[in-house]
C-alpha cells in the first residue's frame, strides 16, 4: 500500500456499483421470468439434500473459476427460510490460499459495511427512547466539528452529508501501510477529512458518516460503541458468534477465521497477502463487525421483519434516497431500482420484485446478504479476499444461488 489510497474503489463505491450489478443479474432474462416463476411453483420441491448439492456445486464452480482472479480460497453460504424450516449451510475451499484446513460453515468473517445497519439501529433505538432525534444536527452532539454543524444525523445515515470519506485520503493510507495493526481512534479517522470541502449534493457513499454516527452514540450514552452494540443487539438476539473487532472479539476467534487476502490494484507490496484478522480499528461503526453467517442471517431477518425497532423507527430505517439521483423516494421501482435507506439498500427488479441487499467489504473479506420479502427467503455469501469492484463477481454467484433456490421452489413471484 502506498500513498495512493488502495481503498479508492472499495467501500465508498462498492455498494453503489454492486447494487447495479445485482439488479442487472437478478433481473436478467432467464434468471427468473414470470413464466419461470409460475413453472417453478408448479414443480414438486426438490428435497433438501438435492438443493444442498446444487448450492455446493455453485460455490465450487465459483471457487474454481474465480480462485485466481479474486485470490480466494474459501466461499461460504447460509440460506434461511421463514418459519421453522431449517436453514442450509454450505462452504467450500480451504482456510488459506496455499492450502490449510477445509473451511467450516461455522467460520467467522469480517462483514464490513453490513455493520452500518447496526449503527443506524442503535441511533434509532436511542430516538425511540427520547434521547435524541435523527433530525438533530451534528452541532448539537459534536460541536468540535463546526463546519458540519448543520448536517443532520439522518444525512449521516442516508449518505447525503457530503462529508468526504477518510478511506480516500492518502494520509490515512500511509498511516495504515506503515502498520496494518495500527489502532485508530474514531477522532483520528475523522481528522483525515476535517478541513476538506464538502462534496456535491445528493447521495455520496462515505464511511466518515458512520464514524461520526458512532461518536454521537458514545456522546449520548456516555458509553463505548462496542458496549452499546453488545447490550442492545448482540446479547438480546443471542448472537454468540458476533463481536466488534478487536474490542470485544476473543483472541481465539482468529482460529475460526479464514485468511483474508488483499487483492486490489495500487498496492503491490500487499497484493495477495493475508490481512490481520482482528485489526479493524480503521472500520469501527462503519465496518468493524466479525460474525458467523448464522448470526448474520439471524440479525438480518430480525432487522427486516421489524423485530429490533418500533414501527416508527422501522419506517425511518427504510426511508430511501435514490442511488441514481440522490433524492428521497418512497420506494424503488423498475425505473429507479436502487435506494439507500439508513444503512440498508433496497433493490427492485421485474423478476424478483422488491428486496433488500448489502455487500460489505474489508481489506480481506466480502460478505453479501439478500432478503426477499415475497418468499421470506434470505441468504448470505462470504469470500476471503478484497478486490477492485471491476473484478468482484460475487453478484454472479448470488444469481446462481437465486436460480438454484428458484428451481427448488423456494422463491415465489407475486
Amino acid at each position: 500500500m502506498n500513498s495512493a489510497n488502495p481503498h479508492k474503489a472499495r467501500s465508498s463505491t462498492r455498494s453503489k456499483l454492486t447494487a447495479a450489478a445485482v439488479c442487472a443479474l437478478l433481473g436478467a432474462t432467464g434468471v427468473l421470468s414470470s413464466s419461470a416463476a409460475s413453472a417453478s411453483a408448479s414443480r414438486p420441491r426438490e428435497n433438501g439434500a438435492a438443493l444442498r448439492t446444487a448450492l455446493r456445486s455453485d460455490l465450487s464452480r465459483y471457487l474454481t473459476t474465480r480462485r485466481k482472479a479474486e485470490h480466494i480460497s474459501a466461499v461460504s453460504l447460509r440460506v434461511t427460510f421463514p418459519g421453522s424450516k431449517p436453514g442450509i449451510n454450505v462452504a467450500t475451499g480451504t482456510t488459506r490460499y496455499d492450502g490449510g484446513a477445509p473451511v467450516s460453515t461455522r467460520a467467522l468473517w469480517q462483514v464490513g459495511s453490513n455493520t452500518k445497519a447496526f449503527t443506524a439501529v442503535i441511533l434509532l433505538q436511542l430516538e425511540a427512547e427520547g434521547k435524541l432525534s435523527i433530525s438533530d444536527r451534528i452541532g448539537k452532539w459534536l460541536p468540535q466539528y463546526p463546519a458540519w454543524r448543520d448536517i443532520t444525523i439522518r444525512q449521516l445515515l442516508d449518505m447525503t452529508s457530503r462529508i468526504p470519506d477518510y478511506l480516500h485520503q492518502p494520509a490515512f493510507a500511509t498511516a495504515l501501510a506503515a502498520d496494518l495493526t495500527t489502532r485508530f481512534s474514531a477522532a483520528r479517522l475523522v481528522s483525515y477529512v476535517t478541513g476538506l470541502p464538502l462534496g456535491p449534493r445528493g447521495y455520496n457513499y462515505t464511511n466518515t458518516d458512520y464514524i461520526l454516527a458512532q461518536m454521537i452514540i458514545e456522546r449520548v450514552t456516555h458509553d463505548s460503541y462496542a458496549d452499546q452494540l453488545t447490550r442492545r443487539i448482540i446479547t438480546p438476539l443471542r448472537l454468540r458468534s458476533m463481536c466488534l473487532a478487536p474490542y470485544t472479539c476473543p483472541a481465539a476467534d482468529t482460529a475460526r477465521m479464514p485468511a483474508g487476502y488483499f487483492f486490489e490494484a495500487g498496492a503491490p507490496p500487499l497484493l495477495g497477502k493475508p490481512m490481520p484478522r482482528l485489526a479493524l480499528t480503521w472500520a469501527q461503526g462503519a465496518g468493524g463487525i466479525v460474525s458467523s453467517l448464522r448470526d448474520m442471517t439471524t440479525w438480518d431477518r430480525d432487522l427486516y421483519q421489524g423485530q429490533v425497532l418500533p414501527p416508527r423507527q422501522q419506517h425511518q430505517l427504510e426511508g430511501l434516497v435514490s442511488l441514481a439521483t440522490g433524492k428521497p423516494i418512497r420506494r424503488t421501482t423498475l425505473a429507479d431500482p436502487a435506494g439507500y435507506g439508513l444503512g440498508v439498500i433496497q433493490l427492485t427488479t421485474r423478476q424478483t420484485g422488491t428486496g433488500w441487499y448489502y455487500e460489505g467489504g474489508t481489506f480481506g473479506n466480502r460478505v453479501m446478504h439478500l432478503y426477499f420479502p415475497r418468499s421470506g427467503m434470505l441468504f448470505v455469501l462470504a469470500v476471503n479476499s478484497a478486490v477492485d469492484p471491476a473484478h468482484d463477481d460475487l453478484s454472479n454467484l448470488a444469481g446462481s444461488v437465486y436460480q438454484a433456490l428458484q428451481k427448488a421452489g423456494a422463491v415465489h413471484a407475486g
